[in-house]
């Protein structure tokens, strides 16, 4: 069911960096405004983004990577010119790689009415940013730290449970990122990467019936499946 149309969570991300990374340095500084943060959805995964403190476009970027922040979303985008600005242009990234399942409604994969994408299309999202050196290196970091206010920062980590080991879980060989997502509406999903002996294989869950860790041991059997079989 590569095109079933489906709730994407907050692996539609991946489709905001294939957008707008390449619109900053990643030296570049910002310090958010209140109204950059005050239309993120209630009940959105968060970094801990404040109004007040400056951050490396880096950083923004961290936050979005490793802790899915819908708040780094939508400073971001905000700096783009808008969330409206930013739905526009990420729906027509989409077009551009022929991902025609994903009809976007907002830039931060939450449970909006409408908001859709398929396996199919997260991974060509996936494919594509992957090929960006920055991108890749984002999803691929495990820990950083993040700016709390004067020279006070905290640890984040990557919520991806492959790459870390979290929650009981092994981490996979060769895996190179990309992107988890959960929401009550979506359940869980995830788009998993990972490279062995040069060659490199992408599988993308959505909606398993099970518990939350389905779509990484899933994910990990389907990629030990291409890995063995995948040439014939």
């Amino acid at each position: 069911n590569a095109h079933q149309r489906l709730a994407p969570a907050p692996t539609l991300k991946m489709l905001f960096p294939d957008t707008v990374l390449k619109q900053f340095d990643r030296t570049q500084k910002y310090t958010v405004k209140d109204s950059d943060i005050s239309d993120v959805p209630a009940g959105s995964s968060l970094v801990g983004v404040k109004a007040g403190i400056t951050y490396t476009v880096e950083q923004l970027w961290q936050g979005v990577f490793l802790r899915s922040g819908n708040d780094a979303v939508h400073v971001l985008a905000h700096m783009n010119g808008g969330i409206a600005k930013t739905v526009a242009e990420m729906q027509a990234r989409a077009q551009d790689l022929q991902a025609l399942d994903t009809h976007v409604v907002s830039p931060d994969g939450f449970d909006h009415p409408g908001q859709l994408s398929s396996a199919y299309d997260l991974t060509l999202f996936a494919r594509h940013g992957l090929a960006d050196p920055d991108f890749r290196g984002y999803c691929g970091t495990r820990i950083a730290n993040f700016p709390a206010g004067g020279k006070k920062t905290f640890q984040i980590q990557n919520t991806d449970r492959l790459l870390t080991g979290a929650w009981g879980l092994k981490t996979y060989d060769g895996l190179i990122g990309v992107k988890n997502g959960y929401t009550s509406h979506a359940g869980n999903t995830f788009t998993g990467a990972a490279t062995r002996d040069g060659r490199t294989l992408l599988v993308t869950v959505m909606h398993p019936a099970t518990g939350s860790n389905a779509v990484y041991e899933q994910t990990a059997a389907l990629l030990d499946w291409g890995f063995t079989h995948g040439r014939t």
